[in-house]
């Protein structure tokens, strides 16, 4: 085996390379695990089930936290594992970059991206950690966010300030979600922009309340402000997307952002320990890495086994090391599943479902719904309230009837269900019923 050769296939070119080569040179998506279903507009969704091995005893609304492998996910893990089990650094080195390669590529098709633009990584947390924790700042800048967003953004964002001396405000988008629109969203983001706002991070689906901002309203109206802006002091626009991939139909050429961060083991069906973070060729020379890659033209000319060129910069952004990689190998089959039902019949079904579980609980004199109603500002996600019942109390009641429900991990918690392509509009009658009787 021609070891150098195989490693030095996939960035042959440097920052020239395409997607029109790694096609060339990576093995097409079906050799790599037969598809557990075909493309077609009149594909059952009980066929879409089936490929899941969860309970039938219960309604599973928590798939948003962390999914069930369909088949083709299943069994491609189980191939890698065995393959790895008997021969670990043989089945490595054979499979290595051509599965790394085949991951790129299914990620780029989905979404409509160069698989240069892409760095693979474990989880939603690690992408924004790696974003964040190597973004360039001076000083004098700083950093926007809102009161809106999770955890890892929030640390993350606070501990790039702390070792650059920049600022971050976080401000609200909203005092009331019943009043909000996608205009006002927009203006209100882009109304606390200053001149020294360097970095612009939000959340395109909340997970506190099931809210939707409008991503590409506001990138285009952020790019309005950076047209009479030096390249310096471009604004960098920042999007945890984690709960509006698998749900939404969009593509990434077309949102607008900058980066673009996502676990893929939740409504995308991927592997668990699976992410990625996708950068605008624009915007990746502003990013810099925290962890050594491993990725053989680097590691190669580490050991002038090769002579120095420039790679992507996704390249050096995605995390060296050893990692479960029999999950991240089998990442392609999970994007693969999704292109064969059909990116725009998933959004659909998903937000019917929403939309009929939330016509039904706004409907409920003992519930307050938490979520809006319309699918232009919300995803895949409902948070409610009950009337005498903390949230806890909701999520376990419901648990007793066999309803997989959750609570928010916020300040203010609510009950939350998230109704996704496992489930059908029966089980939302089910479900409906259930919360009607929590009086």
């Amino acid at each position: 085996m021609d070891v150098i050769n195989r490693r030095n296939f996939l960035v042959r070119s440097g920052l020239a390379l395409g997607t029109a080569l790694i096609a060339s040179e990576v093995p097409s998506l079906s050799r790599s695990g037969a598809l557990a279903v075909t493309p077609s507009r009149s594909l059952d969704w009980q066929a879409v089930r089936d490929q899941f091995p969860l309970s039938r005893d219960l309604i599973h609304l928590a798939g948003f936290f962390l999914a069930s492998h369909p088949t083709p996910v299943r069994e491609a893990i189980e191939r890698h594992r065995r393959g790895l089990d008997a021969d670990p650094i043989g089945y490595w080195l054979a499979h290595e970059k051509e599965q790394e390669a085949s991951v790129l590529r299914a990620a780029a098709d989905y979404l409509g991206v160069s698989p240069t633009e892409i760095a693979l990584t474990d989880s939603t947390t690690m992408g924004l950690g790696l974003l964040y924790g190597g973004l360039a700042l001076q000083q004098d800048q700083e950093i926007l966010t809102t009161t809106h967003d999770h955890y890892s953004t929030d640390v993350s964002l606070r501990l790039r300030a702390e070792r650059t001396g920049a600022t971050v405000r976080r401000i609200s988008l909203y005092e009331e979600l019943s009043t909000i629109s996608r205009e006002s969203l927009v203006k209100k983001l882009v109304g606390q922009v200053r001149d020294h706002t360097r970095i612009v991070a939000v959340t395109w689906v909340h997970s506190s309340t099931g809210l939707k901002l409008p991503i590409a309203e506001m990138a285009k109206a952020l790019e309005n402000i950076n047209a009479s802006r030096a390249e310096k002091d471009r604004i960098i626009f920042c999007v945890d997307g984690v709960h509006a991939l698998g749900v939404e139909d969009f593509r990434l050429s077309d949102l607008g952002c900058d980066f673009f961060v996502a676990g893929t083991h939740k409504w995308m069906f991927g592997p668990r320990g699976t992410g990625f973070v996708w950068g605008h060729e624009r915007a990746w020379p502003f990013a810099n890495a925290i962890i050594p890659t491993f990725h053989s033209d680097a590691y190669d000319m580490w050991m002038r086994v090769i002579p120095p060129r420039p790679l992507p910069k996704a390249i050096y952004m995605t995390p060296g090391g050893f990692h479960s990689f029999e999950h991240r190998w089998a990442l392609d089959q999970a994007f693969v599943f999704h292109q064969a039902i059909g990116k725009p019949r998933v959004t659909r079904r998903i937000h019917d479902l929403n939309d009929h579980l939330k016509q039904g609980l706004a409907k409920m004199q003992h519930v307050t719904l938490r979520t809006p109603l319309s699918r232009d500002l919300s995803a895949g996600i409902v948070c409610f309230e009950v009337a005498g019942l903390e949230p806890d109390q909701v999520v376990r009641r419901l648990r007793e009837r066999g309803i997989v429900a959750s609570v928010t991990p916020y300040a203010t918690q609510y009950a939350r269900v998230a109704p996704g392509l496992l489930n059908s509009p029966e089980e939302i009658e089910t479900v409906l019923k259930a919360i009607d009787e929590l009086k």
